[in-house]
């Protein structure tokens, strides 16, 4: 007998319906085929006990599993549900009275016949609904996630048993989607930062026009604790954005149980000591790296100079392209890779050059050394170089309250819908971005323009004219500092931003005069030329 059960793969972060074909006929000998990998082989033996341990009996004829279609790799114990269920059905133990046809049945095996957690479910999900099924039955572990998922039946079973009993006609209510709502909650404010008034200016332009910061300062200057702020003060997830980044941390295998959507942009901080392909992704199968798992959210790289020179260039074709292919032998994955890069650093190896009180200690030389390991190319992709410099004593002791990231986010969301307005015609369908949701943008849009840092040179020139006073300064600036091509379309990025945050219209000398300022390591004083 033929039995026919419908799974999914998981291929980048899309998902790809997986017919699961069982055939029981005279013979012997059990044969899986369809390009599995190891993992789905080994499945015979789970499924073997599992069968005998819940009380039905493994045939003992010629089986054969195909997994269609066959070009494409079926990895991960995620298969073992579906094609037990095959095999129980194709040998007459059980009669389904619901069709297994309609939905997508994925899960792994415990020998006793319980259901354990997989990967990737918010994508099978969203494809199931896609292709017209009707529901999708998985463990309960995964139930909330997939239930995000509008106006498809989610059935979260612990184990196999209470699948069997389902598909015989047995009632079980679906799980009830929850609905969505971004998460303001944070341990952290900007009001705990003493002074500092011109980095968070700049760290509120950054986040108002989703530009990448680097951070330049003395040990102890507060660095790392603005980095961490910067998500408080970033517009709030969309429903969009939440179902992608989602998408991306489930792929990843990063989502907990209890964990139905992403709610808050992620933040993602990894080690000077990473590897190239824990940044970028990779393996043998395709698995996203920092970068993507930092879509829609903050990558914050400490200690900049410390992290490896291979490393740090892999960021500048994501940076500029939103988007990281992933090339094997094999096959190949796209990631998307939106995200804001957070940098900070010290100015020399002892970390007191150009400090206003403490002497530098490092042999001549050593600071450019120092600089050198950060490529040109890379910090010329970086929007503003801000320079920290030590809060003096009376501003610690201070107990005046500064502005909470309640009142920077406002501003915030003001200019990001502002930007929204602007590129709706570049984004169809278009979402309006309201106080509570931020710019919006669907799943997979990658190259869609929602802010002013992914404007394309074509999009710089048609939004951001400049007026003949601005473009004199501009060019002097340009001179002076011999900044490049890229340098020069970043600082018209960058004073659109302000402008925005001052619902300006036009952008006017004092707005390119103040993303001039924001060029930091484009000074002779830092010893380095581009």
């Amino acid at each position: 007998m033929l039995v026919k059960i419908f799974g999914s793969a998981i291929h980048g972060v899309e998902a790809i319906t997986i017919t699961i074909e069982v055939n029981v006929a005279p013979g012997i000998r059990f044969c899986l085929v369809g390009l599995p990998d190891n993992a789905v082989k080994e499945s015979e033996f789970r499924i073997e006990t599992v069968i005998k341990n819940i009380g039905y009996k493994m045939p003992r004829m010629r089986t054969v599993v195909n997994m269609a279609p066959a070009g494409i790799r079926k990895a991960g114990s995620a298969y073992d549900l579906p094609i037990a269920l095959g095999i129980i059905a194709a040998s007459n133990q059980v009669a389904f009275t619901r069709s297994p046809h309609t939905y997508i049945i994925m899960g792994e095996l415990s020998l006793d016949g319980a259901l354990r957690p997989i990967r990737g479910v918010l994508p099978m999900a969203m494809q199931a609904k896609k292709e017209g099924f009707s529901g999708i039955i998985l463990p309960m572990q995964n139930a909330r996630e997939a239930a995000v998922v509008e106006s498809l039946e989610v059935f979260g079973m612990p184990h196999i048993s209470e699948v069997l009993a389902f598909l015989q006609g047995a009632e079980r209510p679906p799980e009830i989607p929850q609905p969505y709502c971004a998460d303001f909650s944070s341990e952290v404010d900007f009001a705990e930062i003493k002074g500092q008034g011109t980095v968070k200016r700049a760290m509120e332009i950054a986040a108002a026009g989703g530009h990448n910061i680097i951070l330049i300062g003395p040990p102890g200057a507060g660095k790392t604790m603005l980095a961490k702020r910067l998500p408080t003060i970033l517009p709030p997830l969309s429903l969009e954005e939440a179902l992608e980044t989602t998408r991306i941390h489930s792929v990843a295998g990063k989502l907990g149980e209890a964990t139905g959507i992403i709610t808050m942009r992620p933040f993602r901080s990894p080690h000077h000591t990473m590897s190239d392909m824990a940044m970028v992704g990779g393996g043998s199968i395709p698995q996203p790296g920092e970068i993507s798992l930092a879509q829609n959210g903050v990558l914050f790289l400490d200690e900049l100079p410390e992290y490896k020179r291979s490393v740090l260039e892999v960021l500048r074709q994501p940076m500029e392209e939103r988007k990281v292919t992933i090339s094997r032998a094999r096959n190949s994955a796209d990631f998307p890779a939106t995200f804001m890069l957070v940098a900070a650093m010290n100015p020399c190896p002892c970390g007191y050059f150009n400090h206003p009180q403490k002497s530098c200690t490092c042999m001549p030389g050593m600071v450019q050394k120092y600089l050198n390991r950060i490529s040109g190319p890379l910090l010329d992709r970086i929007d503003l170089h801000v320079e920290v410099t030590p809060v003096n004593p009376s501003s610690l002791a201070s107990t005046v309250q500064a502005e909470t990231s309640e009142e920077v986010r406002k501003r915030v969301i003001a200019a990001r819908n502002r930007q929204a307005l602007r590129f709706r015609e570049l984004n169809k369908p278009f979402l309006p971005a309201s106080a509570g949701s931020g710019a919006t943008s669907s799943p997979g849009a990658a190259v869609s323009t929602y802010s002013n840092a992914q404007m394309n040179a074509k999009q710089l020139h048609h939004y951001c004219r400049l007026p003949p006073e601005a473009r004199e300064l501009l060019s002097q600036a340009m001179k002076k500092l011999q900044l490049s091509a890229r340098a020069y379309e970043r600082i018209i990025k960058v004073s659109r931003t302000i402008a925005d945050l001052e619902d300006s219209a036009a952008i006017t000398p004092h707005h390119i005069a103040e993303a001039i300022q924001y060029r930091t390591l484009d000074r002779e004083s830092w010893g380095r030329q581009f």
